[in-house]
Order: C-alpha cells, then sequence, then structure tokens
C-alpha cells in the first residue's frame, strides 16, 4: 500500500498486427466463439460484394482491419500471486480476422512489484 494506492502489478499485451486483436471473453463453452465469429461476420461484410476500397490484400483484409480496431490490440490484467487474476471462466483469445491465418507477433510488459 502506498498512501491511498494499492500497488497491483499488471502485464499489458499488445498486439502488433492491424487484422488481428485481442480480448477477453469467456473461454469455456466454444459456442460463444462461434456467435462472436457470426456477430462480427453479419455486421462487417467480407468478400467481393462488400463496400470496403482497400482490398490490396484480399477482400477479407478490411474487414479485419475494422473487426481488430472493434476488440482493440491492448489488454491490461492484474497478477496477483504470479498468475493472471481473471475470472473463472474468462479466457485471453487472440483473434485473427483474416481468412489466412499468418505468424502473429505479441509483446508483453510485466510491471509493478
Amino acid at each position: 500500500m502506498l498512501g491511498n494506492f494499492l500497488i497491483v502489478p499488471y502485464g499489458c499485451h499488445i498486439m502488433q498486427h492491424t487484422s488481428a486483436s485481442l480480448t477477453i471473453n469467456e473461454n469455456y463453452d466454444s459456442d460463444v466463439q462461434a456467435d462472436t465469429e457470426t456477430f462480427l461476420n453479419r455486421i462487417v461484410p467480407e468478400g467481393r460484394s462488400a463496400p470496403w476500397k482497400h482490398t490490396l490484400e484480399g477482400p477479407d483484409d478490411m474487414p479485419a482491419h475494422i473487426k481488430s480496431s472493434m476488440f482493440g490490440c491492448a489488454l491490461t490484467i492484474p497478477i496477483t500471486d504470479g498468475r493472471l487474476n481473471m475470472g473463472t471462466w474468462q479466457g485471453i483469445w487472440l483473434c485473427e480476422h483474416r481468412d489466412n491465418a499468418s505468424a502473429r507477433k505479441i509483446v508483453i510488459t510485466l510491471n509493478g512489484i
């Protein structure tokens, strides 16, 4: 404790890509992932009939950028007693928004005492 502040070590994760994202969500029932993908594909259409101008890297690239922006590329997670302090059903999702996945890099920075 420092004054009125509790010092909590935390880990900051950042995705170094613009067509993938990081998020925390339920990680027990795989239907959550399937439903999330269904939702994203309904609100951000893919394919040649979609209205996107940016198609240099393929018809799935612009939708991937939009989906990545919706979830974001960074997470901050508290660490307690050397473990990620997350809810029982929570997991970290690396969301690949391109049709053909490529290698991805995540930078993890640990801060605190």
